[in-house]
Formats: structure tokens, C-alpha cells, sequence
């Protein structure tokens, strides 16, 4: 079967909250989902699966409405920083605050205390349970960047310390052939089709 990542669009920056930061995506980000969900539309997509969060949630919505699909919920795709009480796209701290950039690139963007092990196993567990329910079909995993780092990772076998190792861009698709024994094969990282004649769209995020 065909696993078809695809990252959240571009979201809005939420300074410090109470509770968990949950941002919905930005307006360049609708635009973004917009444009992957009708690049989804003929990709002869079987199922979707999308992370809870509202940044992934919303760049799914538009394929889901194009296609008539309800896009299934797994918690164990969201992503490793759910609890912050902030969110700072990359883009823009590298923009307001180069040091902190630098330290987070420095730290492989995980922060002091993550449980990199656990959060590898949701991962794999959550998308291998995908794997085994839709044998020889393509399906659709909105999640985003720290899952896809996850699940290449461990095709590739990297470290559960040094997983953050792929640059995925926003709406990106990144491709993966699961055989029925679980042999893994990566057929591509970061294509972005749905962004020709669209230049605007071609917001970098880390």
C-alpha cells in the first residue's frame, strides 16, 4: 500500500496562553490546503487519517469536502510539541529571534524532557495500524512535520535521538510503499506539485 504524508499548511503564530497552543492555520495556509486538496482530488486517495490538531484538521478539510471523504482522527498523529503554550513557526523565529532559532536547530527542535522514544512508538504504532487496515490501497495522513520526521526515520532506521533530520515543508507530500510484511520503501520527501504556478505558496517551514 501507498502511504501519502502530507504536512499541515503554514499556521498562525500564538504567543504565550493558557492551556495547550492549538493554532489554526494562517491565510496563506488555507490557501495551501486549498491547493493540496485538490492535488489529493486525483491522486485516487482510498482513506484519510488526519492528527486532531486544528492546523492539520483544517488542511484537510478542503479534500474532505472535495472528495466527500470523512477524514478518520488518530491522537498518536499529532504532533510532539501538542502541549506548548505557544507556537512560533520556524520562519518567524528565525526572523524575531536568531538565537533561539540557532537553539532549537542545535537541540533537533525536541525540547528538554521530551519522551523521544514514546513518541516514536505512537507514531509507528498509529501509522503501521493504518498500514494494516487498508492493505494495497493509497491513503492520506495529514499530520505534520515532527510525525513525518518520525515515520522516515524509522524506515530508515536514524536514532530515536536524531529523527529530525528531513526539512518538510508546508502542504508537502512525502511518499511511502508498505509491502503486507511491513517492509518500508521511501519513494519521495517534499514534493510539492500543487504549488506550480502558485509561487506565493512556497512558504519554507522547518
Amino acid at each position: 500500500m501507498e502511504l501519502i504524508f502530507v504536512r499541515h499548511g503554514r499556521p498562525e503564530h500564538v504567543v504565550e496562553m493558557e492551556g495547550s497552543a492549538d493554532p489554526g492555520l494562517a491565510d496563506v495556509g488555507h490557501e495551501q490546503a486549498q491547493q493540496v486538496g485538490t492535488w489529493l482530488l486525483n491522486a485516487q486517495i482510498d482513506a484519510l487519517y488526519v492528527s486532531p490538531m486544528q492546523r492539520a484538521r483544517q488542511t484537510a478539510a478542503p479534500f474532505a469536502a472535495l472528495s466527500g471523504m470523512t477524514a478518520v482522527v488518530r491522537d498518536h498523529l499529532r504532533e510532539f510539541d501538542h502541549e506548548g503554550s505557544s507556537y512560533v513557526p520556524t520562519e518567524v523565529l528565525k526572523a524575531i529571534d536568531p538565537d533561539g532559532y540557532r537553539e532549537r536547530i542545535a537541540s533537533g527542535f525536541l525540547d528538554e524532557g521530551f519522551d523521544q522514544v514514546q513518541f516514536l512508538a505512537d507514531v509507528v504504532g498509529a501509522v503501521d495500524r493504518i498500514v494494516a487496515d487498508h492493505r494495497g490501497q493509497r491513503v492520506a495522513v495529514v499530520c505534520h512535520g515532527g510525525v513525518i520526521n518520525a515515520y522516515l526515520g524509522h524506515c530508515l532506521g536514524f536514532p530515536d535521538d536524531d529523527f529530525m533530520r528531513f526539512d518538510v515543508d508546508y502542504s508537502s507530500i512525502s511518499r511511502v510503499f508498505v509491502s503486507s510484511m511491513f517492509q518500508r520503501s521511501i519513494a519521495s520527501i517534499n514534493e510539492r506539485p500543487h504549488f506550480v504556478g502558485h509561487p506565493h505558496l512556497a512558504v519554507r517551514g522547518d
